[in-house]
């Protein structure tokens, strides 16, 4: 697979700061992008909105409150969606445990968050409980960890493959910042609570694609070899079939149709993206989520600029508000947060009452302290094993 070459990068290297602070703003502006157009077909996207999404819109729907299949939730207008809620309570999740997370860390903490603590939902546009706004799969994991004590580790088996554990995994990969296959490892543990099969692999793969976004001389190319590198079973095959048709491409506009044809043959939902095919979302070592090669494959399109790789994953349709979360989160990472347009931006703090700035100093703090902790216990680590080969 030949790569397309990156453009010049900034004569400045972000910062960690502001590559944490761009991955998550980025990931909830890509969110509230898709969200208005989440299941629906590029062509239907262009019918309704008499051409391609070129920012924030509106809900599909003028009557969103009864409209469905999408009534109650308020899709538009600047409003982050789940994606966002479930990346938020995993930052806070960090905040307490304050370093490495595992499988007993997302029973212990992020359940109790999903389940008692009222908080605003934007799509509801009110006080409410978490729980009222996840999806199904999300639920699951709340019935099997808190009502069937279940352990952490195995709670995902069972649970529908989507990419419900990928798109809030972004904060494993800036805890693991520049460390891969660290952030792969800790986040193949946390999503053992929530996903099996395809759909963990995914969220171990992206959250390998966020830490890779902070090398300081990360490109598009190369956060995709780094998932290549790590990528298992179908998950790898899916990326590089992805990956391959988008190197063809300088323009996501023409590639629409080259990446579903390419990530098609992985996808278990099939062709109606609301009418999931009889073997939709089971268990399998040959298929993959559809969300993580897309977005990786517009990431490689739209050579890691937030406007063009974010717009493109949102004119895919489909599941296109978990594609522009993890688009936007790697765009964002690699970039910083000048990279996303500061009036996207705004009116998604504003829209949805959320300030985007906090949740990034959050995770920031603690990634500096698992950093160190980690420092600390690789040179204990060193010492003891100089011991053993040279007890003199």
């Amino acid at each position: 697979m030949t790569l397309l070459s990156a453009p010049p990068r900034p004569t400045t290297t972000p910062t960690l700061d502001d590559r944490i602070t761009g991955c998550l703003i980025g990931a909830a502006v890509g969110d509230a992008l898709g969200g208005p157009v989440e299941g629906y077909s590029p062509d239907q996207i262009v019918e309704r909105h008499g051409g391609r999404v070129s920012g924030i819109v509106g809900p599909w729907n003028e009557n969103w409150r009864t409209a469905r299949p999408l009534a109650p939730y308020h899709k538009g207008d600047g409003h982050v969606t789940d994606d966002t809620l479930m990346t938020h309570a995993l930052i806070r999740v960090y905040g307490v445990v304050r370093d490495h997370l595992d499988a007993y860390a997302v029973a212990g903490h992020l359940v109790p968050d999903l389940i008692s603590t009222p908080r605003w939902i934007p799509e509801l546009e009110a006080e409410a409980l978490p729980l009222q706004r996840i999806f199904l799969a999300e639920k699951w994991m709340v019935t099997r960890l808190h009502y069937g004590h279940v352990d952490p580790r195995e709670a995902g088996t069972g649970n529908i493959v989507n990419c419900g554990a990928a798109m809030y995994m972004a904060p494993v990969g800036l805890v693991n910042a520049a460390h891969p296959a660290g952030a792969y490892a800790e986040a193949i543990d946390v999503a053992g609570a929530h996903q099996s099969s395809y759909g963990r692999e995914a969220a171990g793969v992206f959250a390998a694609a966020v830490a890779a976004a902070c090398l300081p001389d990360a490109t598009p190319a190369s956060v995709v070899e780094a998932c290549l590198a790590l990528a298992k079973d179908g998950t790898r095959a899916a990326i590089e079939a992805v990956c391959d048709v988008a190197a063809r491409h300088r323009d996501t506009e023409s590639a629409l149709r080259g990446l579903r044809d390419a990530i098609a043959p992985f996808d278990t939902v099939g062709p109606n993206y609301r009418a999931p095919s009889l073997g939709a979302r089971r268990p399998s070592r040959l298929h993959a989520i559809e969300e993580l090669p897309v977005a990786l494959g517009m990431l490689l399109i739209g050579a890691g600029d937030y406007r063009r790789t974010v717009l493109g994953s949102v004119n895919y349709g489909r599941d296109c508000d978990s594609i522009a979360t993890m688009s936007g989160a790697l765009a964002g990472a690699l970039s910083g947060e000048s990279a996303i347009p500061a009036e996207w931006a705004k009116t998604v703090a504003e829209a949805s009452r959320l300030d985007l700035h906090a949740p990034a100093r959050a995770l920031a703090e603690v990634a500096y302290e698992v950093f160190a902790r980690d420092t600390e216990r690789r040179r204990a680590h060193e010492g003891a094993f100089a011991r053993l080969t040279d007890p003199r």
